[in-house]
């Protein structure tokens, strides 16, 4: 095969996965030969609790992972692209820019 020669892949999307699973939000992290996103979902409404010791007040966010995704260094970069291309396109269409909200649990 030709290292050179474009790439096509044939993506098959087993049935099972067509509806996809909805995220509320990811939690990104990394190990020297791999990153790992935790796409979440919200299992319960945030609720206010005290820290018994120091008193300060902080509110508590359950929420389930519903997809761990693995993916080597290297792809990140393509990722990061394709995302913001795909943003850049979803912006041109919709007419609305990204939100600037703050994460979930801040």
């Amino acid at each position: 095969m030709a290292d050179d020669a474009p790439r096509q892949f044939e993506i098959d999307l087993p049935p099972e996965l067509i509806g996809g699973a909805y995220a509320d939000f990811a939690n990104v992290w990394h190990t020297p030969t791999v990153f790992v996103m935790d796409f979440l979902t919200l299992a319960q409404p945030p609720r206010e609790q005290v820290d018994t010791d120091t008193g300060q007040r902080h509110t508590i966010v359950p929420a389930r992972v519903v997809s761990r995704i693995r993916i080597p260094p290297e792809q990140v970069f393509e990722l990061a692209k394709a995302l913001t291309q795909q943003l850049e396109f979803w912006e041109q269409e919709t007419g609305r820019r990204s939100s600037q909200e703050p994460p979930l649990g801040d």
